[in-house]
């Protein structure tokens, strides 16, 4: 009947496919005022969320540290991704990088007409990746704080998110890219942000070595208000990183948001409850760390689970990361100052996997899916601890890692940045 009707009227096949094609290359306002919102969202993120976040748990010697390194990473990697960036991530070219034909994002300027990516222009979704590069190192700050050469920060961080953090995403994300052809479900960033990160930070940790009085000292965080503040700023913003990665104002961002919030309410209250159960207290920091557990394990599955599966992969995030980020962090005895391979890394292994198993109907997976996940976590771990350690060797024997010991013991503060946080 339907081809009667075109007959009737005229029309081919091939040309209302035609028709189907230009329209879906139109430029969709709706679509793009979200993009926008959701690209201010993740930036929002950073700055001031993980900047807050971290701060508020360092001690108050430290604390302009580790805002400024999240200030200048935001601002290299926004370079960075316009430079060479985005051409090796999002380009084509074979499994792991794309190619250089949009250095400098030339393509752009090469098309006064504008270029448009689905029905959003291609500036404003290359801006919106663009605040993912920006977070995913200042992520790894964490895990060496208030120890580590802000010069060998700068060296390790540019290194690593070239071979990195750029090749995961072209795996991930890029068509022709490894993990894209193998039909990995990843929808924001599973493997991409947090396994990444969390990897590199846990290398990086082993690698600096322990704080000064370690596991001796009291180092309890300075100001909790500021984490619970950055925390909340974060679950805010994380509806942009989820949602936004639709790419648009749909139905899969709507059912980003909505299993983002399930997963971080569960995430939160799983954790309260091992911590009350344990330690006979609730804690602001561990409301807030859980609520982050929630999101990190969702990431990967927002676009895919539904209301069951985002509820199961939250409840269960908050409990594994709590017992990853005290009991097996003491017994291994590494120094993640801020946990972020008990938190980052491993919500992401968990929910990569999990991926695999909690499928909502409509979703387009394959029959081994839960394999796939797994092999997608294991290729991004191993590649991430081989480019995490050469990157810190070539740091070490430039400018080497670690602050003198001076400077630890008295503050980065005052004698990498001749300021005083705790001043203030």
């Amino acid at each position: 009947m339907a081809a009667a009707l075109l007959i009737s009227t005229g029309t081919s096949f091939a040309q209302e496919a035609a028709e189907v094609v230009e329209a879906a290359a139109t430029l969709d306002t709706g679509d793009t005022a979200w993009m926008i919102v959701a690209t201010v969202l993740v930036l929002l993120m950073t700055l001031p969320g993980l900047a807050l976040f971290y701060g508020g748990l360092v001690r108050s010697k430290n604390i302009l540290s580790v805002l400024v390194q999240c200030m200048v990473l935001a601002a290299v990697m926004s370079i960075v991704w316009v430079v060479y960036g985005y051409t090796f991530a999002a380009g084509s070219g074979n499994s792991f990088f794309g190619d250089g034909s949009m250095m400098m994002l030339k393509h752009l300027s090469e098309n006064p007409a504008g270029v448009l990516h689905g029905t959003i222009p291609e500036s404003v979704w290359i801006t919106f990746q663009m605040t993912f590069i920006m977070i995913t190192p200042a992520l790894i700050v964490g895990a060496f704080a208030e120890r580590m050469k802000f010069s060998a920060i700068l060296i390790f961080t540019l290194i690593w998110t070239t071979f990195s953090y750029i090749p995961v995403w072209h795996m991930a994300w890029a068509e022709g890219g490894l993990f894209y052809e193998w039909g990995v479900l990843d929808f924001a960033g599973g493997t991409v942000v947090h396994i990444n990160a969390g990897i590199a930070g846990l290398v990086a940790c082993i690698m600096v070595g322990k704080r000064k009085g370690y596991g001796k000292l009291q180092m309890m965080p300075h100001n909790v208000p500021f984490t619970v503040i950055g925390a909340c700023l974060l679950w805010v913003g994380w509806f942009g990183f989820n949602a936004g990665s639709a790419g648009a104002a749909n139905g899969s961002a709507g059912m980003a948001m909505l299993t983002t919030q399930i997963a971080t309410a569960a995430g939160l209250l799983s954790w309260l409850l091992v911590e009350t159960l344990v330690t006979k207290k609730t804690t602001a920091v561990g409301a807030a760390t859980g609520a982050v557990a929630g999101l990190v394990a969702i990431t990967p599955a927002c676009g895919s689970t539904g209301v069951g599966g985002a509820l199961i992969i939250g409840a269960l995030s908050g409990v594994v990361c709590y017992f990853c980020a005290t009991t097996m962090k003491r017994k291994l005895g590494y120094d993640d100052s801020l946990d972020v391979f008990g938190v980052h890394c491993v919500g992401g292994i968990l929910g990569a996997v999990l991926t695999g198993v909690f499928i909502r109907e409509g979703i387009d997976a394959k029959p081994d899916q839960l394999l796939i996940q797994i092999k997608s976590v294991a290729v991004t771990a191993i590649w991430s601890a081989v480019v995490a350690t050469i990157a810190l060797l070539i740091a070490k024997f430039t400018v080497g890692l670690r602050v003198p010991e001076q400077e630890e013991t008295e503050g980065i503060d005052t004698h990498t940045h001749g300021e005083a946080g705790y001043n203030l």
